[in-house]
C-alpha cells in the first residue's frame, strides 16, 4: 500500500512530541494523493481526487499517513461547514480513508483525530470500506421465498468477515457512532450493496451465474436490435438527462440537475479517460435505456440508471448492464459493483424488487461496516444533527 515520493520524503519527517513514535498525519497536495491512487489495485471512487472536485460544495482536502518519511496510507476529506458557524467542519471521508484496515485502527484513526480537530472539524464521519457479511444469490432467493426470513440479517450460513467485525467493535469501543440506518439507505452511501466477482471468470461463465430471467432478457435484447453504444458528450448526456428525468417522475425519486452530471464527466474524465462512461442503449434509433459506469483500477460501479416506460419489453437495461459487466471484465476488474440494495427480503416492502433484481445477475450481497460517527465537539455535533433533522421533515 505504501508510495514513496523521495523529493518530499524529508517535509513529512515525524516532528519531535507530535505522535512520534508511530504514524504521523499531514496535508499532502492532490499530485501526492493521485500518485498514491494509481498505485492500489483500486481504491472507492469516492476517494479520487476526481470526486473532490465535483463535490463543489465541499472543501476539499488531502491527508497522508507518513511512517518516518513513507506515505502508507491517504484520505480525501470534505469538509462541510456548520450553517452561521463556518469556522467548524463536518469532516467526511466516504469510503474511506485508504488505509491498512486488518490491524489496530487506534494507530491510524488517533493522528487522524487530531489532525482534524486542529483543522476545525467538530465531527468525524468515515465508512471503512470493509465487509462484514456476504450472501450468496441463491441464498438471497431461498431467503425472498421464505416467509420467515425478513432481512439478509436473518439469513444462515452468510459469511462473516473477521476484518470487518474487528473494525466495527474497534470503532465502537473508541467511542465512534453507527450512522447506518435499518434499511441501508441514509444521508450517505448505503451500507448494503450488491456485486458481482468478476476475477478468474469468463463471459459465459457469467451469463451461466445468471438467473433464467436475465439470460431471456439478454437475449431479447440482442433479437429486437438492441443497440448500446457508448458517449460522453454534450448531446449524450442532454438524451441521458431527458431519460432520467422521465425515470425519476415515474419511480418518484428527485433527481439531480444536468450540471451535476456534466460537472461529473467533466472531472473524472479529466483525471483518468477510462473513469467514468455513459453507456446508451437504442432500438430503432429511440432512447430506451442508459447507465453511467465508474471505474478505479480493478473495481467499477454502476452509479445512475435510466429507462423509458415505451418499449420496456426490449430490456435496454439488461443489454446496459450487460454491456457494462462485459467492459468490466474486459478491462481486468476483479468486481461490478451494483451499488445500493436494502436488507429487506419480506416479499410485502417494495423494496424487495430491486435486491430480487440485482440478485438475478448471479454474484452476492454485501454488508460493509457502514458509515460512523465520532464527535470532537459534542454541542456543536448536537446542533448540527437538529439542523439536519429539521431540515429532513422540510423545515
Amino acid at each position: 500500500m505504501s508510495y514513496t515520493d523521495p523529493a518530499r520524503a524529508a517535509a513529512h519527517a515525524p516532528r519531535p512530541g507530535l505522535f512520534a513514535p508511530g504514524l504521523t498525519v499531514w496535508s499532502i497536495t492532490e499530485a501526492e494523493y493521485a500518485g498514491f491512487v494509481r498505485a492500489q489495485r483500486s481504491v472507492s471512487f469516492l476517494q479520487t481526487p476526481g470526486w473532490g472536485r465535483v463535490k463543489t460544495e465541499w472543501r476539499t482536502e488531502y491527508l497522508g499517513w507518513f511512517d518516518g518519511g513513507q506515505l502508507v496510507g491517504a484520505g480525501l476529506v470534505l469538509h462541510r461547514p456548520v450553517p452561521r458557524l463556518d469556522r467548524y467542519t463536518l469532516a467526511y471521508l466516504p469510503q474511506g480513508p485508504v488505509i491498512d484496515w486488518s490491524g489496530q485502527i487506534g494507530a491510524w484513526l488517533d493522528p487522524l483525530t487530531a489532525h482534524l480537530k486542529a483543522q476545525g472539524a467538530f465531527a468525524i464521519r468515515l465508512g471503512p470500506p470493509v465487509r462484514t457479511h456476504q450472501w450468496s444469490a441463491e441464498q438471497v432467493k431461498e431467503g425472498i421465498a421464505d416467509p420467515g426470513i425478513r432481512r439478509l440479517t436473518d439469513l444462515s450460513g452468510g459469511v462473516s468477515d473477521p476484518v470487518g467485525a474487528r473494525v466495527v467493535a474497534q470503532l465502537r469501543d473508541a467511542g465512534w457512532l453507527p450512522q447506518s440506518p435499518e434499511d441501508g439507505f441514509g444521508a450517505g452511501q448505503p451500507q448494503f450493496t450488491y456485486e458481482i466477482p468478476l476475477a478468474g471468470r469468463t463471459a459465459d461463465e457469467l451469463v451461466g451465474s445468471m438467473n433464467q430471467q436475465w439470460r431471456r432478457n439478454i437475449k431479447k435484447a440482442t433479437k429486437a436490435g438492441v443497440e448500446v453504444t457508448t458517449g460522453g458528450g454534450a448531446a449524450d448526456l442532454k438524451a441521458f438527462h431527458d431519460l432520467y428525468l422521465h425515470t425519476a417522475e415515474r419511480d418518484r425519486f428527485t433527481p439531480r440537475p444536468l450540471p451535476y452530471f456534466e460537472t461529473m464527466f467533466a472531472r473524472l474524465s479529466a483525471e483518468a479517460p477510462e473513469r467514468i462512461r455513459l453507456y446508451l442503449a437504442r432500438h430503432q434509433g429511440e432512447l430506451v435505456a442508459a447507465t453511467i459506469m465508474v471505474r478505479v483500477g480493478a473495481h467499477s460501479w454502476y452509479l445512475y440508471g435510466a429507462s423509458s416506460t415505451h418499449k420496456r419489453e426490449v430490456r435496454g437495461s439488461n443489454a446496459c448492464q450487460w454491456a457494462m459487466v462485459r467492459d468490466s471484465l474486459a478491462a481486468g476488474c476483479d468486481v461490478y459493483d451494483l451499488r445500493g440494495i436494502t436488507p429487506t427480503l419480506d416479499e410485502d416492502d417494495p423494496h424487495v424488487g430491486l435486491i430480487r433484481f440485482k440478485a438475478g445477475t448471479g454474484g452476492r450481497a454485501v454488508r460493509y461496516a457502514g458509515e460512523w460517527d465520532l464527535p470532537l465537539r459534542p454541542l456543536v455535533y448536537r446542533a448540527f444533527d437538529m439542523y439536519m433533522r429539521r431540515r429532513g421533515r422540510g423545515a
